[in-house]
């Protein structure tokens, strides 16, 4: 699943309890000044009081200094610590390097934001009210097509977070699903987060650039980030490669984490599918808010934003181009996405001052307070003095 909050295509999962066995963490570790670290803290509350089985962060301070930390166990069958900045889906945060592609092409005169779907996906969206003559490209980064998200079809129940796991789905096959549903509003009048939208935004990108959308995303955004342990899993790879910790899925109240790593990403595609580290996605989020993967205008286009009420439980939300703000209780506000997919959920965020975060857990959360939790240990990172 790559929604932005606990999966709701799953029902079920946004009222179970978070009863799975778990493992305690290790107490804080002193900073440089002798006080507990407060996202070591943070992290230690996610695995003893949350039931995750693991945690992980990297965060960057105002005065450049990066920490690497962990909590809990990256293997609940052997015991086995979680690697320091080990590799994990991130989900949804697939999307904002979806968007930044889409919009480097903007500034080339490749797209045009407010053209429709239909200039460059012919036919492709039509039926039950949804049709692409009347949605712009616009529309489909920022979350306001009115269209009908294929999780909703493909994941009605918690049970199929384990039984489709290895199920390979093609994009056509993504936006067909959703298709099949009708429209939930007219375009540009209403937010609503919808993994279709990005799925299209893939499409046209291959459409336009006649070459894969991973492939794109690898040659315009890794390899210039140099970003090393960020990869798009090619068609079929259901692995997890190089240093990791095993992700989980719990799908009833006591039910035992299930062991989900290995998957097929296909059902995020280009809204969802890749690979990272903690420390990679921070230095992408601090390359875009520097301003070093954009030009200005498509920087400012970004960062435009709606209202986005359910984006995340705690409110105090907007949504920009694939990209979200959220007001920092500490004061100010901060930018990111973060991602949900079976066996990991991840949160992160950056401010243009310098600091930034991004926290992982090995575990799918199954109930509110546990998303909750995850998004308060990166506001605690941000606003730690």
């Amino acid at each position: 699943m790559t929604r932005r909050t606990v999966p709701m295509a799953a029902g079920a999962l946004a009222v179970l309890t978070a009863t799975a066995l778990g493992v305690p963490a290790a107490s804080a570790a002193p900073t440089t000044t002798g006080r507990p670290d407060v996202v070591q803290q943070h992290l230690d509350r996610l695995v003893s009081a949350q039931r995750f089985p693991g945690a992980l962060a990297s965060v960057r301070s105002a005065d450049g200094r990066v920490r690497d930390l962990t909590a809990g166990v990256g293997d609940l069958r052997t015991g086995h610590r979680v690697p320091t900045d080990g590799r994990v889906r991130i989900g949804s945060n697939t999307k904002t390097f979806t968007a930044v592609v889409v919009l480097q092409l903007v500034g080339e005169g490749r797209i045009d934001l407010d053209a429709t779907v239909e200039r460059y996906l012919p036919g492709l969206v039509r039926g039950h009210g949804n049709d692409g003559r009347r949605i712009t490209v616009r529309q489909l980064l920022q979350q306001t097509s009115g269209l009908p998200d294929y999780d909703d079809v493909l994941f009605t129940a918690p049970q199929d977070l384990v039984d489709r796991a290895h199920a390979y789905l093609e994009p056509r096959r993504l936006v067909d699903a959703a298709l099949t549903r009708p429209r939930r509003h007219a375009p540009g009048t209403t937010w609503e987060y919808s993994n279709t939208n990005y799925v299209l935004a893939g499409l046209i990108v291959e459409r336009v650039t006649e070459r894969p959308i991973g492939e794109e995303i690898t040659r315009r955004i890794i390899e210039p980030l140099r970003l090393r342990d960020t990869s798009w899993p090619g068609v079929g790879d259901q692995r997890l490669t190089g240093r990791h910790p095993r992700g989980y899925v719990a799908v009833a109240p006591g039910a035992p984490w299930i062991d989900v790593t290995e998957m097929d990403p296909s059902l995020g595609w280009a809204a969802g599918q890749l690979v990272s580290t903690p420390g990679d996605l921070r230095t992408f989020f601090e390359a875009l808010l520097a301003g070093r993967l954009l030009r200005p205008a498509q920087q400012a286009a970004m960062m435009r934003t709606v209202d986005a009420p359910g984006f995340e439980p705690t409110g105090g939300w907007a949504y920009g181009l694939g990209i979200a703000r959220h007001d920092l209780p500490c004061g100010g506000h901060a930018w990111g996405h973060g991602g949900d997919i079976q066996g990991f959920e991840t949160r992160n965020l950056a401010t243009t001052d310098g600091r930034s975060a991004v926290v992982a857990v090995t575990g799918l959360p199954t109930s509110l307070d546990m998303v909750e939790a995850v998004s308060a240990s990166v506001d605690a990172a941000l606003c730690a003095r």
